[in-house]
């Protein structure tokens, strides 16, 4: 047996500790489990998506995937966690409309911007409706129009608080359709559907599944939903694009993003897996009862939808110098 001197010894022990460091951050991720942030408290709807999403992960990947709650500050809290974790797979942010776009847009001193994140796979969106109380004069778009038009007085429409996609979307639907119209801010969805109900507010824009049942019921009346195609879980109900306002074509969505810097292969891989997941049978179902499609493809589909927003709120943000501290 060949005699290895000291010198050569010490370079092999040297070399043997060093490998794991020097390994390809896809192996290194391999070996370890990935937590998803989650920028919401548990039991929400996006929160439950995640959880599935991330079982289906795991089984593709054959490693640990896990959803961590990082509630607080609209998502900015979850947000800044992951725009400051290794750059390596583990950790990845289930961001959205508000926690990226929007805050992006409406906070100056936001404590992340848009490229500390790495675009990793789009996951979902959903439309918003057009909805009013079962009372109201109207029966479609255009009666709509006509009848917001002839009002001595605004059209209140509920909000989920100033910025918000809904805040912002009443402005653009008042300018786009030629009308007055004042926000009415609500804690939550089920409390501005309860006062559309009531009549005490006199238009919604909440997802087609938070409001159907009330529509089935005679109670509310969805005239409209902001998807650029009807939605095959509502195929009666015709869009804005159709109804003679493509402008209002408009979406909230659900995505993967990783910390900036973050290796091309472990994101393709990560993607590759995000993707194949979304494809699973119980996740279209879930995605089907909150009325949310399937919106997948390469990172550079999320690129395009954060390109959009820029494009589609931007504007609206600033001509109407909405700023939140």
């Amino acid at each position: 047996m060949p005699r290895i001197s000291r010198r050569q010894a010490t370079a092999l022990i040297a070399g043997a500790l060093a490998a794991p460091l020097g390994a390809p951050a896809i192996v290194r991720a391999r070996a370890s489990q990935i937590f998803i942030i989650v920028p919401y408290a548990p039991g929400g709807s996006i929160d439950s998506l995640m959880r599935s999403i991330a079982k289906a992960m795991a089984e593709n990947l054959d490693q640990p995937v896990l959803v961590d709650n990082k509630p607080g500050a609209n998502g900015i809290v979850g947000s800044q966690y992951v725009a400051r974790a290794p750059k390596d797979g583990s950790v990845l942010l289930a961001g959205g409309t508000g926690p990226i776009s929007l805050n992006v847009l409406l906070r100056k001193n936001l404590p992340y911007k848009l490229e500390d994140f790495a675009s990793v796979a789009m996951l979902c969106n959903g439309p918003l409706s057009l909805t009013v109380n079962a009372r109201t004069p109207a029966t479609d778009v255009k009666s709509f129009v006509a009848y917001a038009k002839g009002r001595d007085k605004p059209l209140f429409y509920a909000t989920l608080g100033p910025g918000s996609v809904t805040h912002l979307f009443g402005i653009m639907m008042g300018k786009s359709m030629g009308f007055s119209v004042t926000e009415v801010a609500y804690r939550n969805n089920p409390a501005s559907i309860m006062e559309t109900l009531s009549g005490e507010c006199d238009l919604n824009f909440a997802t087609p599944a938070a409001v159907i049942e009330h529509a089935r019921g005679g109670q509310l009346r969805i005239l409209a939903v902001s998807s650029e195609k009807r939605m095959a879980s509502f195929p009666e109900i015709p869009t804005l694009a159709e109804s003679s306002h493509p402008d209002l074509t408009a979406s909230f969505w659900t995505a993967l993003h990783a910390p900036a810097g973050t290796p091309r292969d472990v994101i393709a891989r990560l993607n590759a897996a995000a993707n194949a997941a979304m494809q699973k049978a119980e996740i279209a179902k879930q995605l089907d009862t909150d009325g949310l499609m399937v919106d997948t493809g390469a990172p550079e589909r999320l690129d395009a939808q954060l390109t959009k927003d820029a494009a589609l709120w931007g504007p609206v943000i600033k001509a109407q110098n909405i700023v939140l501290e």
